[in-house]
């Protein structure tokens, strides 16, 4: 997405660059902590290469949702009409080993007064994966950035996410899934609302 391909919103390009700087250092560093020649001609590039990327992964700190949101927040009267959008994909990394964890997120909410453009679902869901995460907290300001933007009646979001800490390291449970979810406002207080968006959110 557009919003995060030239590092920090607003920053110099020289500070932008001892920053990259500072940071090919210290990759380079851990490169030689674990045996590899970092003269080595497949590697002589690789910590420049790791700090634009790790930039990249990292870019939703310097994210705003109302700036993503760019202006895409219409007044539209409605009638308690749920809207559900699925399947939004994601990547993300763990804050405790800082090894990708990715999945989907399925958003659903009723509109108050207010609707989002659809497509901006999917860059709130950017802002937070592109930091350093659990997806506990991903899940809740997800749900918590919706609710504020929108004032909706309620919001519902359900995370699912495959966990590479989990299956490169430690227990190794290659196909083991986590799924979380957040309910605010009436998909917390009405039982039937939020067994209506449990079950369109899994398709049956």
């Amino acid at each position: 997405m557009e919003t995060f391909k030239f590092g920090r919103k607003g920053e110099d390009p020289e500070v932008r660059e001892k920053r990259l700087q500072r940071m090919t250092s210290a990759v380079t560093e851990i490169i030689d902590c674990v045996g590899e020649d970092t003269a080595r001609q497949g590697i002589v590039d690789t910590p420049m290469r790791v700090a634009k990327a790790l930039e990249f992964f990292t870019s939703g700190y310097t994210a705003v949702p109302l700036d993503v949101v760019n202006g895409a927040i219409f007044d539209e009267e409605l009638n308690d009409d749920m809207v559900i959008v699925k399947d939004i994909e994601f990547y993300s990394m763990c804050e405790h080993h800082m090894v990708p964890f990715f999945g989907k997120v399925h958003i659903g909410y009723i509109p108050s007064k207010q609707i989002l453009g659809l497509s901006k679902f999917a860059r709130i869901v950017e802002v937070f994966a592109r930091r350093l995460q659990v997806q506990e907290r991903l899940n809740c300001q997800i749900a918590a950035t919706i609710m504020e933007l929108l004032a909706p009646t309620g919001v519902g979001v359900i995370v699912e996410a495959q966990h590479m800490c989990m299956q490169m390291r430690g227990v190794q449970k290659t196909r083991a899934n986590t799924t979380t979810s957040s309910m605010l406002g009436t998909f917390r207080d009405d039982s039937r609302t939020r067994d209506e968006f449990l079950r369109l959110a899994k398709g049956v």
